[in-house]
C-alpha cells in the first residue's frame, strides 16, 4: 500500500489553503500550487493569519506555527508536484476545469500518485475518465472550514482500487479527520440532504411571505443548528447554494432549485435578515417545521434506502460537518416511525415524489462499534467520534455483542480495541447520569454500571490476547476499559486521566482496582484523587501503557504487517516513585492537611498536589481512597453508587463540566 508522506493541494483559495495548513499540521510535506504566483502568494498569506490567531488564542505556540509554514511550499509550476504521493484538487466547482487540470496532472506525476477531487457535487466516476490509471482516483471531499472541521467523505469512483482507498482511509486518520464513506451520487451524503435543505428554506419563503429571520429562528430550534439556512448561505455564498442544488436536480422534482433562490444569485445580494423581524404565526411555524423536516426525512430516507452510506455515517456527517446538536437520524428516531412517515409523505405528495424504502425504522439503526476480522486478528473500533465514543447503554450493548462475536470465534487469537475519531473513548455519556438523578432512578444508574462490569470483565478475563490500542482521550470509563486488555499501547496524541473526583463521582468500572493492579495504590490513588491528565509518554514511564507507537505502526499492527512491541520492566524515575510513596504511605487528607509521611516529595510538588485535590468532591475522594485501599476487585465499587449519585456534590458536578466549582462535601 502506498504510504503518504508528500502532499499536494492544487488551488490557494479559502479550501486549498485550510487544507495546505490541515496537512501540514499533522506533520505532511505540503506543495500549495496555483495559476500564478499571486494567488499563490495570497493563499499563503491566509494561512499565516490563521496560525497568527491560533497563537494569539494559545491553540499553538509560535515555534509550532512556525514549523507549519516550514512544511509548506508554494508554487506554480505543477511540475513542482512529481514528487507528491497525493495531489488533492481543490479548485472552484467547475466540471470542464476540473476535468483539464486531471489531464494535465496525469501527465506529470507517477502513474501511482493518488489524484483525488474535493468536488462537493460531480460525479468522482465521470471525473475520472480525464485521468490516466483512474484506479487511483477518489474523491477527497472536505467541509468548511477544512483546517477545523473534522468530516472528510471518501468517495470511490466506478474504478478506484482497493489499495487506493485504503491508503486514503490512512491518509485521513493520520490527517486529523473523522472519514465516512460513501457511494458515487450526485451531492454524495451530507450535501445530498443539506442543499435540499437551504433550497426548502428559500421556497418557503416566497411561499409564506415570511422573512429569512423568521425561517432562521425555527430552523434554529427544530434542528438545533448553529445557524439558519439564510445566514448560512450568506456566510458560505449564495451561488454556491444554487451551484450545488443544480448539480442535484435530477433526482426529482423536489430538487428544483427555488425560483426566488435563482433571483438572489442573479441579483448579486446576500438575504437580508433584519434583527428585528416578525416571529410567524403559529399556523404559519408549523408549516414551515413540516416542510423542513419533511425535506431532510425525505432525502435521508432516499439516501437510506440507495444506500449511499450507513445510518451511521449519515447521522455523525451533519453532527460532525454541520454541527448539528442532532443528526438526521436520531431526528427520525425521536420523532418516531408513524411521524416521519406522516411527514414524508405529506412533502412526496406535494411534489409528486415516490415514497422511499428507507422511511421504515428498521433503516434507521446506528452501529456504533464496529468488528472487523484480518486473519487471526478481529479489530473493534468504538465507532461514534460525534461524541467522542462516550460510552452508553447502547455502546456498551454493542461493545458486548462485537466482543463475544470475537471472543468465542476460534480463528480469532488477539482482539484489539481502538476507537476512532480524536478519542479512544471519552468516559460515560455525562447526560444519562444527569438524567436519572433528577429523575431520582438511581437503580437505571447501579444496572448500567453493572452491565458495563460484565462486559468489561468478559473482556478483561478472555483467554484470548487482549490489546487496547489508544488513538485519542481516555478518560474516566475509557481509560477502564483500556485497563481491561493485556497489553495498553498508545498513538504519541493519546492521553488519559480519571477525572470523576473533579465532577463528585468516583470510577466505577473497575478504575479503582485495575489500576491499583497495573501501576500499583500510591500512584493508583494519585491519578484518581488528583484526575492528573498524562501524556502518552508520562503513562509509558509508569507503566500505565506498555509503549508508545507512531499511528503508522499502528496500522501496520492491525493489519499483521508489524508484531506487538517488546514490552519491557518499568522502573519509576525519583519523581514518580516519590509520588508513589507519598500517596502509598498517606492517606489524601493527610497529606492535605500536612501531617504525612514524605517520601521525598519536594514541598514545592507537595503544595501543588493539595492544592489539586482541593478542588475535588469530599465524597469523591473519600470512596475511592477507602475502594483502592479495601481492594475487593471490581463488583465492590458497585456497593457506593446510590451513595454517591444522591450526593449534591455528583449533580453540581456532572451538570457543570468545563466548569469550576466549589465542592461541600455532601
Amino acid at each position: 500500500m502506498k504510504k503518504i508522506k508528500n502532499v499536494g493541494v492544487v488551488g490557494a483559495g479559502t479550501m486549498g489553503a485550510a487544507l495546505a495548513q490541515k496537512f501540514a499540521q499533522e506533520g505532511f510535506n505540503v506543495w500549495l500550487a496555483d495559476v500564478s504566483v499571486q494567488h499563490v502568494e495570497r493563499g499563503l498569506a491566509g494561512i499565516r493569519k490563521m496560525l497568527a490567531e491560533g497563537v494569539e488564542r494559545k491553540v499553538f505556540t509560535e515555534e509550532q506555527a512556525q514549523h507549519v509554514l516550514a512544511n509548506i511550499t508554494g508554487t506554480e509550476k505543477l511540475e513542482d508536484l512529481k514528487k507528491c504521493d497525493l495531489v488533492e484538487e481543490a479548485i472552484f466547482e467547475n466540471f470542464e476545469a476540473k476535468c483539464s487540470l486531471f489531464i494535465t496532472l496525469s501527465g506529470i506525476v507517477p502513474p501511482d500518485t493518488i489524484l483525488a477531487t474535493n468536488t462537493s457535487s460531480f460525479s468522482v466516476t465521470e471525473l475520472a475518465a480525464s485521468v490516466s490509471h483512474p484506479e487511483r482516483f477518489i474523491g477527497l471531499h472536505y467541509f468548511y472550514h477544512a483546517a477545523k472541521n473534522r468530516l472528510m467523505e471518501i468517495i470511490p469512483g466506478e474504478k478506484t482500487a482497493q489499495i487506493t482507498l485504503d491508503a486514503c482511509y490512512r491518509f485521513a486518520i493520520q490527517s486529523g479527520k473523522d472519514p465516512i464513506f460513501t457511494k458515487d451520487r450526485y451531492g454524495f451524503a451530507i450535501n445530498r440532504f443539506f442543499v435540499p435543505w437551504l433550497n426548502e428554506a428559500v421556497r418557503l419563503l416566497a411561499a409564506l411571505n415570511a422573512s429569512p429571520a423568521a425561517i432562521d429562528a425555527v430552523c434554529l430550534k427544530t434542528f438545533g443548528t448553529g445557524m439558519g439556512p439564510f445566514v448560512l448561505m450568506n456566510a458560505t455564498g449564495v451561488p454556491i447554494a444554487l451551484h450545488a442544488q443544480r448539480a442535484l436536480e435530477a433526482f426529482g422534482p423536489s430538487y428544483k432549485p427555488a425560483g426566488r433562490l435563482e433571483a438572489q444569485v442573479e441579483s448579486g445580494k446576500i438575504w437580508e435578515i433584519a434583527s428585528d423581524a416578525p416571529a410567524l404565526s403559529p399556523e404559519v411555524e408549523k408549516i414551515v417545521i413540516e416542510r423542513m423536516l419533511g425535506c431532510v426525512f425525505f432525502v435521508c430516507s432516499q439516501i437510506l434506502e440507495e444506500k449511499v452510506c450507513s445510518s451511521a455515517e449519515l447521522n455523525r456527517g451533519a453532527k460532525i460537518g454541520l454541527r448539528w446538536k442532532k443528526g438526521p437520524v436520531e431526528l427520525m428516531q425521536q420523532y418516531g416511525e408513524g411521524e416521519v412517515r406522516r411527514l414524508v409523505e405529506q412533502y412526496a405528495n406535494f411534489y409528486g415524489e415516490k415514497i422511499p424504502a428507507g422511511i421504515a425504522a428498521g433503516t434507521w439503526k446506528m452501529e456504533y462499534v464496529t468488528l472487523e476480522k484480518r486473519g487471526d486478528r478481529a479489530i473493534i473500533t468504538l465507532a461514534r467520534p460525534e461524541d467522542l465514543n462516550a460510552l452508553n447503554e447502547e455502546v456498551v450493548a454493542q461493545l458486548d455483542e462485537k466482543f463475544s462475536a470475537a471472543d468465542t470465534d476460534e480463528a480469532v487469537k488477539t482482539i484489539f480495541i481502538t476507537g476512532s475519531g480524536k478519542a479512544f473513548v471519552a468516559g460515560a455519556d455525562i447526560r444519562f447520569f444527569v438524567r436519572n438523578m433528577k429523575s431520582q432512578t438511581l437503580d437505571k444508574i447501579v444496572a448500567f454500571t453493572k452491565y458495563g462490569q460484565e462486559v468489561f470483565n468478559k473482556i478483561d478475563q478472555s483467554p484470548k490476547k487482549v490489546v487496547s490500542l489508544l488513538n485519542g482521550l481516555a478518560l474516566g470509563g475509557g481509560l477502564e476499559l483500556a485497563l481491561c486488555a493485556d497489553v495498553l499501547l498508545a498513538t504519541p496524541k493519546a492521553s488519559m486521566a480519571f477525572p470523576e473526583t473533579g465532577i463528585g463521582i468516583y470510577p466505577g468500572l473497575g478504575g479503582t482496582q485495575r489500576t491499583t493492579q497495573r501501576i500499583g495504590k500510591g500512584l493508583a490513588k494519585y491519578l484518581i484523587l488528583t484526575g492528573k491528565m498524562l501524556t502518552a509518554a508520562e503513562a509509558a514511564e509508569i507503566g500505565l501503557v506498555d509503549a508508545v507507537i507512531s499511528q503508522e505502526e499502528a496500522f501496520d499492527i492491525l493489519d499483521g504487517k508489524a508484531a506487538l512491541p517488546k514490552l519491557a520492566e518499568v522502573t519509576l524515575s525519583g519523581k514518580w516513585a516519590a509520588i508513589s510513596r507519598i500517596y502509598e504511605q498517606n492517606s489524601y487528607a493527610a497529606i492535605m492537611g500536612g501531617e504525612y509521611v514524605n517520601g521525598n516529595l519536594g514541598s514545592e510538588e507537595v503544595v501543588k498536589l493539595v492544592s489539586t485535590m482541593r478542588r475535588k468532591a469530599p465524597v469523591a475522594m473519600r470512596i475511592a481512597e477507602h475502594l483502592i485501599e479495601a481492594a475487593k476487585g471490581p463488583a465492590s465499587e458497585i456497593e457506593q453508587l446510590h451513595t454517591i449519585f444522591s450526593t449534591s456534590d455528583a449533580l453540581l458536578g456532572l451538570t457543570s463540566i468545563g466548569k469550576r466549582v466549589e465542592f461541600e462535601g455532601k
